[in-house]
């Protein structure tokens, strides 16, 4: 019997927006702090701990704070690398971790003919299996060959970071077959970032949302808490630090957008909430650059708003309408300057010809990338005359 904390895709240091960045890892002490008040028997971590393979110096740091409490409290845990923080070379800070003995990576396999062998970790009974994820989904072939060295009597676990058949969905993504996986009594899935079960394939999701979309549809992260001595030996844990402010503008007007927006946010209680501000649509009259982003964040940190978030993607301008009727296919480009500059009037016009042959140059045989950008960026400010 035993009792264990399964979490994935913690992402620490993904958020490049500071107050994200904390709200992320205070998720993850959070975790911490529950997986020690519930005397887990061990953790577990199915890939993507950090959100790349070299991670800043002061997420190490309180990276390794937090692991050295789970060591006080005596509770080991296992991982294994996620798409993020696997590297090809082999070689990530999850080694640094290991070493420093805070924990286990149980990736261990070896390749015999056309298969590829988990050897297990041995703890108290249970046997830990793991494979690791990889990027763009390499690994998934490898586990369509992957087989478990006995292990008799013990409580199986397999670790695995990738997408299974049964959480595809419509994903155009390929997955690897549940019904082709060794026999295990419990999967530690990581990577999809979603709460699934599907027998004894296990989810939890991401212990903090990593992006604006998983925001809105999350709001929090989680995790599991397995107990394989009761019947309902799977219990959810809800990590939600912060509650979230939906606003959705249809923009018509970027001149008088920033007044409506702000308006709305006078009618919404925002104190120590995470706004997200999605504004789509096209519009006719000014430009994004005229809606007065600083002046909208300003207002909402003077209502006590923990952080404003926004996004702009589908949000563009209304598209010209004017048809070309080419007479001479070999000009075509010029014909569709020329009817676009007589509909749209304006002294860059003249320049857009100039500025595409700029544009256009080719990368020669050895140069390198920094000796081409300035020789593209050295040409594309002669012809704008900066």
């Amino acid at each position: 019997m035993a009792k264990f904390a399964h979490m994935a895709d913690v992402h620490l240091g993904g958020w490049k927006q500071g107050p994200l960045q904390e709200l992320n890892f205070q998720a993850f002490k959070k975790a911490i702090d529950i997986c020690i008040e519930s005397k887990v028997d061990f953790v577990l971590i199915a890939g993507d701990l950090f959100d790349s393979a070299y991670p800043g110096i002061e997420i190490l740091k309180q990276t390794f704070a937090q692991f050295k409490r789970l060591k006080d409290a005596r509770i080991p845990c296992f991982l294994i690398a996620g798409s993020h923080d696997y590297s090809v070379s082999g070689k990530t800070f999850l080694d640094v971790l290991e070493k420093a003995g805070f924990c286990k990576n149980v990736a261990n396999f070896e390749e015999r003919g056309e298969s590829i062998y988990l050897n297990p970790t041995i703890y108290e009974g249970v046997a830990i299996y793991g494979y690791p994820g990889r990027m763009a989904g390499l690994e998934i072939p490898m586990l369509r060959k992957i087989k478990l060295n006995d292990s008799p009597g013990m409580f199986k676990v397999l670790m695995l970071h990738t997408v299974i058949d049964k959480a595809k969905g419509t994903l155009p993504t390929d997955a690897v077959e549940t019904s082709v996986l060794p026999s295990a009594d419990y999967y530690a899935l990581g990577h999809l970032h979603i709460d699934f079960q599907y027998e004894k394939f296990v989810y939890p999701g991401p212990i903090f949302p990593n992006n604006f979309q998983e925001l809105e549809d999350l709001q929090g992260g989680g995790f599991y808490i397995v107990d394989t001595s009761v019947r309902d030996s799977l219990k959810r844990v809800d990590l939600k630090l912060k509650q979230v402010v939906r606003l959705e503008f249809d923009i018509k007007n970027a001149l008088d957008a920033t007044e409506s927006i702000i308006l709305q946010l006078s009618k919404r209680e925002l104190e120590d909430k995470i706004v997200l501000l999605r504004l789509k649509g096209e519009f006719e009259q000014g430009r994004i650059s005229d809606i007065k982003f600083s002046q909208i964040q300003d207002f909402a940190r003077q209502k006590g708003a923990y952080f404003l978030l926004k996004n702009t993607r589908e949000l563009k301008p209304k598209r010209p309408d004017f048809e070309v009727r080419v007479e001479e296919s070999e000009n075509v480009e010029e014909e569709v300057i020329r009817a676009y500059s007589e509909k749209n009037p304006s002294k860059f016009n003249s320049k857009i010809i100039e500025l595409m042959e700029a544009l256009s140059v080719e990368k020669q045989e050895g140069e390198t990338k920094d000796s081409f950008a300035n020789k593209i960026l050295e040409s594309s400010r002669k012809v704008l005359g900066f």
